[in-house]
């Protein structure tokens, strides 16, 4: 996000605690941005003021992670989220974009769930969102406009890539081992968004008129990028050599099954066009895997999942069980 937009002409400063440091890059991310190293919990007023708009992406940042440390995922992704609004009002920050998640549908028997239907969230990520989205809803008024965008299942290459995303992890087990595992039998739904495409939504609602994007909820995805987890492992095995499919069934698997509907966004926001597809991004995950030699043992590593690094820093010391630095990162 952040080299998207300063390549799109913004002055952009980061702000990160920066649990997933240089150590877990994956390919450069071109020229570095500023940042500021706090934690989101621990801001104040004067960490905001002179910005016009704030993007809000800092969370534990999938399901396995948030119900690892349950009260931690409310005290980061609501809390600390609810407060981080009521900043941004108080220091003049005109626009502030929310990034939700469609995961807050949960399991949903409804041929489509579109921003108004009702969410049922099963996890702490899931019901964090949903907080969060409430309580900042509030605070909106003249001069302070909050976006929520739903992202949809990312995937795609990516300075700082995750492999504990369908695609990505899909791409990454057939790489490695010629196998797409599936810890499920493959008939749940999920829409699935490249990374690029999420980028683009977020500078389209920095840019939209206020009375276009004022507290609405936006699912962000295409329409025709609704896919059962079997059709992404078989788009997989056409992209990767000999690659084929196994069912892993000694795994609890993951309950969530959605189909989003994503006509709002294309109807309010028509400048947000797609430019990728799972074709396209599975080919694209590929051949960067093949670049970059990505092996098995780094594959299932601690640099590219965000649980085994968390993991990996408490066991050291270097995070307290508050999920605070210990010793400066």
């Amino acid at each position: 996000m952040g080299p998207y937009l300063a390549e799109h002409g913004y002055d952009v400063v980061g702000l990160d605690t920066v649990y997933y440091g240089e150590e877990c890059t994956f390919v450069p991310g071109g020229d570095p941005i500023p940042i500021i190293l706090k934690d989101i919990r621990d801001l104040n007023v004067e960490d905001l003021k002179g910005f016009d708009s704030v993007i809000h992406l800092a969370a534990l940042s999938n399901d396995p992670l948030s119900s690892f440390k349950a009260d931690l995922t409310y005290d980061i992704n609501h809390h600390a989220s609810v407060h981080l609004a009521q900043l941004a009002k108080e220091a003049g920050v005109s626009r502030f974009l929310f990034s939700s998640s469609c995961s807050m549908h949960g399991t949903s028997s409804a041929e489509k769930v579109n921003e108004s239907t009702p969410v049922r969230p099963i996890t702490p990520y899931g019901i964090s969102k949903i907080r969060s989205e409430t309580d900042i809803a509030a605070m909106a008024g003249v001069g302070f406009t909050p976006v929520y965008l739903r992202n949809g299942t990312v995937y795609g290459v990516s300075p700082r890539l995750r492999v504990d995303i369908v695609l990505n992890n899909l791409v990454g087990w057939a790489t490695t081992t010629g196998k797409v595992k599936l810890y499920t039998d493959g008939t749940p739904w999920r829409p699935v968004v490249h990374v690029e495409d999420v980028c683009q939504a977020f500078m389209v609602a920095l840019e939209a008129p206020t009375e276009a994007v004022h507290n609405q909820v936006f699912h962000v995805g295409s329409n025709k990028e609704n896919y059962q987890i079997k059709t992404l492992a078989e788009i997989v095995c056409s992209v990767v050599p000999s690659a084929e499919i196994e069912y892993v069934t000694d795994h609890e698997g993951d309950p969530r099954t959605y189909i989003a509907d994503f006509s709002k966004i294309e109807e309010i926001l028509p400048q947000f066009k797609t430019q990728w597809t799972v074709q396209k991004g599975a080919e694209q995950l590929y051949n960067v895997y093949k670049q970059v030699n990505l092996t098995l043992d780094e594959f299932t590593g601690s640099r590219f999942i965000r649980l085994k690094r968390i993991g990996e820093l408490l066991e050291a010391g270097a995070l307290n069980d508050d999920l605070r630095w210990e010793r400066a990162p």
